[in-house]
């Protein structure tokens, strides 16, 4: 779906295909409405990791935020396709939804 004459989206999912675990925990909450807790947050992007749809780098912060590490979770290709080939069957679902309307 991405491929071809998604190519635009795929440049705009790279490019904004990394955030920090909380950036991420913070738009899942806008977009859901629902929290979760960073266990559950890391578990999935562990697994995530695993199935290699994502990779992270450690990043240390500054001395005024104590110095602590914090991860940098960036999408990878392989993540990329399976993010387009979920909006494909996303899209694939709608339209039959539409014809089974009536729509």
């Amino acid at each position: 779906m991405c491929a071809g004459g998604g190519g635009g989206k795929r440049r705009v999912l790279r490019q904004k295909g990394e955030a920090y675990a909380i950036e991420v925990r913070s738009c899942l909450r806008e977009h859901t409405g629902r929290s979760v807790s960073r266990g559950a947050l890391y578990a999935t992007l562990e697994r995530l990791e695993r199935k290699g749809l994502l990779t992270w780098a450690t990043e240390l912060t500054s001395p005024r935020r104590g110095g602590v590490p914090r991860r940098r979770f960036v999408v990878t290709e392989q993540g990329l396709d399976a993010i387009c080939e979920s909006q494909g069957a996303i899209a694939n679902l709608s339209e039959g939804l539409d014809l089974a309307l009536g729509g």
